[in-house]
């Protein structure tokens, strides 16, 4: 097995519609709208609530936390990360507080949007942000979900806990790659 070593993924440019969009408070708040990262013709798409810290206060590449403990239990079940295309729920990073149902509902047209012209094969969401969005129910949570394979939005879907919840609290750890797992096999299926 290769050893793990984290890396910047190549981001793609938002598109104008979404560049330019101004629906919730986070226009106001972002530097810039990220729209995702990765392999862009992957049939793999991840879905995260929002983008985290991209740069330092240097203004160089910085891989946060959540994006590395993402491709550590990528790394882990044995998927290649130029096989996944990372994108997220809300396409600016908050900096303060926000509406964030506001924010959730202006955002989740864009994401619908990405998802029908990446035509993936798979989607797996991180997080009960992402599973109460997708599912549009905050009843649903990650707990209830991980473990299995839902529909959303015609396609097969799976769920696990957000990678930053599992760098705070270590014994989710084993939980984020029994999923991770399930997606590597699922992949196998679906795409070999």
């Amino acid at each position: 097995m290769t050893i793990f070593s984290p890396s910047i993924l190549p981001e793609e440019k938002a598109p104008s519609h979404a560049a330019d969009c101004s629906l919730c408070e986070l226009a106001d708040q972002r530097q810039r709208v990220v729209w995702g990262e990765g392999n862009p013709d992957a049939n793999i798409v991840l879905i995260l609530d929002n983008p985290g810290a991209r740069e330092n206060r240097e203004g160089d590449p910085f891989l946060c936390g959540t994006r590395e403990t993402l491709q550590l239990g990528l790394h882990e079940a044995g998927l290649d990360i130029r096989s996944v295309y990372v994108t997220y729920l809300l396409k600016c990073r908050p900096v303060r507080a926000y509406d964030k149902p506001a924010a959730r509902a202006a955002c989740f047209p864009h994401l619908k949007a990405q998802l029908g012209a990446k035509n993936p094969r798979i989607l797996f969401g991180f997080g009960n942000t992402v599973v109460q969005t997708l599912f549009a129910d905050e009843e649903k949570d990650v707990k209830g979900l991980r473990g299995g394979w839902h529909t959303v939005l015609g396609l097969p879907a799976a769920f696990t806990y957000h990678p930053l919840a599992v760098r705070r609290r270590p014994v989710l750890m084993k939980f984020f790659l029994e999923d991770l797992s399930l997606l590597a096999i699922k992949s196998e299926e679906l795409l070999e």
